[in-house]
């Protein structure tokens, strides 16, 4: 079985724990002359969007912002000690009385929630030493324009992450949100009834089609086997050497397909979801080891959310013009790679759209060869992907950092597309897309399940 040379096979941790944590914050204080049984908190979410600051990031991919941003797919990840804070600027002070920490895999085991004037003299309004992660809901009071999390000691050996803080305040109006599909719980479901792996790891297959396909019409298919997600929705992963799962929709030979890719070994689990080639199905994975470990790559919620015709319509709206006719030449099947595409190989349309940036850097490529990171590109990793990113020729922190990407052409504006749309902002858009750990792979020792969300 043929794997693309972009799966990098070994053993690696990658640089974060996708770890979900989801802080609620509402309020109720007592007016001069009212007890506290008569004051109720707002249902407007008084920190989305407002300033968000933090001790630290793991890099840039993951802001502090990105926790206040009102986007589930998206998460603040701190450096990996202690202790580390993220805070939000209410904008005025407030009055604060519960806080919701839902917390994944890196979660705290001791923290406080403190509140400020000026963001400099902090006051402590709650205190642990035995968090035990999961959801906890916190009764508190007090007030300040500042709130923050201060975590002082982890409970592994990753940072403190969370996906969305969320403050409500007395008198604050507005719709309580209300979970939805797009949510990481909701949308990944129950996973307390996955059966326990007699080989490496249990793999779970979950319908994410928003209703186009029933279970019988979602197949899987790997070393012989085919079967709906109706007939067996589970599968024992025992080791290999090295493979891909393909998944279709509709029919077991649908044009309507895609796959992950994987190696796995007595006791680990390496792979990723990819878009090097193409985008056939919306994939999502999640893999969960039984020390804790727990991060999700591939499309984010939002997109799973939406219709296919959504998707390949926001990809025309969002990428130049060399790249709109992408979504269109084998629609409504796939969005093929640069480098699959007639139109950027020799002869094409954009056939140069590379070749002139490249020769300033020192290369010379065709625009397949600089997409497909091939022929003089083939084992120079670094400066393929830095040509792809267009940043190449800055420093190699610069060259590190997912700031400084994709902000002038000629860059790989498929691949930014996928980036912008992926879980932690991580994807395979092109082969060295794991240079500076951008990619979606994953690894992991002592696996407990994968589970892979098959989407329309």
């Amino acid at each position: 079985m043929k794997v693309t040379p972009h799966l990098p096979f070994r053993l690696s941790f990658p640089a974060a724990l996708f770890t979900a944590l989801a802080l609620a914050v509402t309020c109720m204080v007592a007016l001069p002359g009212q007890s506290r049984a008569a004051a109720a908190c707002g249902t407007a979410d008084a920190a989305q969007g407002r300033p968000a600051t933090a001790s630290s990031t793991e890099n840039a991919t993951f802001p502090a912002s990105a926790a206040v941003d009102g986007n589930a797919g998206t998460r603040w990840s701190s450096a990996f000690s202690d202790p580390q804070w993220i805070q939000v600027d209410l904008g005025s002070v407030q009055s604060v009385c519960q806080v919701v920490l839902s917390w994944e895999a890196a979660y705290a085991r001791a923290f406080r929630i403190e509140v400020s004037g000026n963001g400099s003299s902090w006051t402590s309004i709650y205190s642990t030493t035995t968090g035990a992660g999961g959801t906890q809901t916190l009764g508190v009071t007090g007030s300040g324009r500042y709130i923050r999390v201060y975590g002082t000691t982890r409970a592994t050996v990753y940072g403190y992450s969370l996906w969305s803080l969320t403050v409500r305040t007395e008198g604050g109006t507005g719709p309580t949100p209300t979970p939805t599909p797009t949510a990481p719980d909701a949308f990944w479901g129950d996973t307390a009834s996955i059966p326990p792996a007699r080989n490496v790891v249990m793999v779970k297959i979950l319908n994410r089609t928003n209703g186009r396909y029933p279970d019988s019409q979602v197949y899987w298919s790997y070393n012989g086997q085919v079967h709906s997600i109706a007939e067996q929705p589970y599968f024992d992963m025992p080791a290999n050497t090295a493979g891909r799962m393909y998944f279709y929709v509709g029919s077991p030979n649908s044009q309507y397909y895609d796959f992950i890719e994987f190696t796995v070994g007595p006791a680990v689990f390496n792979g990723n979801t990819t878009r090097v080639d193409a985008f056939g199905l919306k994939l999502a994975m999640r893999l969960h080891a039984r020390d804790g470990y727990d991060v999700a790559v591939g499309e984010d919620y939002s997109i799973f959310a939406e219709s296919r015709e959504a998707t390949f319509q926001r990809f025309v709206n969002e990428v130049p013009t060399e790249f709109k006719p992408l979504a269109q030449v084998q629609a409504p099947y796939r969005i093929p790679a640069p480098g699959s595409a007639a139109i950027f190989q020799p002869g094409g349309q954009y056939a140069n759209y590379f070749t002139g940036y490249a020769a300033q850097n020192g290369v010379n490529a065709t625009t397949s060869q600089v997409t497909g990171c091939a022929g003089p590109l083939s084992e120079a990793p670094k400066l393929c992907a830095a040509l792809n990113r267009h940043v190449a020729g800055l420093s190699d922190a610069q060259q590190s950092d997912p700031a400084q990407y994709y902000r002038a052409a000629p860059a790989n504006y498929y691949s930014k597309f996928w980036h912008d749309h992926a879980l932690g902002k991580r994807a395979y858009g092109f082969p060295y897309d794991d240079y500076a750990d951008q990619s979606s792979f994953i690894s992991h020792g002592n696996p407990q399940y994968l589970l892979v969300a098959v989407g329309w």
